[in-house]
């Protein structure tokens, strides 16, 4: 995490170092990125940058966790504009992360996290398949969340359902990165699968 000094910056300040380094884990992996790279961009001296930050892993996991946030916080907007629709949530949220993914800087960056993904990285995006993490949002999904249409007994086969549809949608976002799938394409595959599971997860009846 930032140091509270960075938190206490100007907002145009905040938002030149922030685009600075996105520039850089744009341009290469973290494990290539340079510090010195940040910091001429950006404008700032060195010393003040490890005011900052410890260092350029603390800067990147930055800028996923703010992405994951603002992924979450779609999540959970999105299942009260579909009327607890799960499945229209997840495709119109894929469909936006792959939109936003057509600016190149974007498409560098995540591209660049995707193929150089340790347990670290991959924990940022899936934390939406973590028990412990679903715990503790269960109580803002799941009443959002309508069952009516779904196969579903109780709260721990919801709780599976989602798991399962979050995984096949992040293995997607991943496989358009990895493969440079042109959206059309993407969102085509994405669907089939997402058609596959509705026809395990939907009642008959609504088929």
């Amino acid at each position: 995490m930032p140091k509270q000094t960075f938190f206490n910056l100007p907002e145009e300040k905040k938002q030149t170092l922030i685009e600075a380094a996105k520039k850089e884990f744009s341009r290469v992996s973290l494990y290539k990125a340079s510090i010195s790279n940040i910091i001429k961009t950006s404008g700032i001296p060195r010393g003040s940058f490890y005011q900052y930050f410890d260092n350029k892993e603390d800067v990147f996991f930055f800028l996923l966790n703010e992405h994951a946030k603002e992924r979450q916080k779609k999540f959970l907007f999105l299942l009260k504009e579909t009327d607890g629709d799960i499945f229209e949530t997840v495709t119109i949220l894929y469909k936006s992360m792959l939109k936003k993914s057509q600016n190149q800087e974007n498409r560098d960056f995540f591209r660049n996290a995707f193929l150089n993904m340790n347990y670290k990285i991959e924990n940022i995006y899936t934390k939406e398949l973590d028990k412990s993490h679903i715990n503790k949002q269960f109580k803002k999904i799941s009443h959002l969340i309508n069952t009516s249409k779904l196969n579903i007994n109780n709260d721990n086969e919801l709780f599976h359902a989602i798991k399962i549809i979050m995984a096949v949608t992040f293995h997607n976002l991943v496989q358009s990165y990895a493969k440079e799938i042109a959206y059309d394409d993407a969102v085509e595959y994405f669907t089939l699968e997402m058609n596959l599971l509705k026809k395990g997860l939907y009642k008959h009846d609504d088929l």
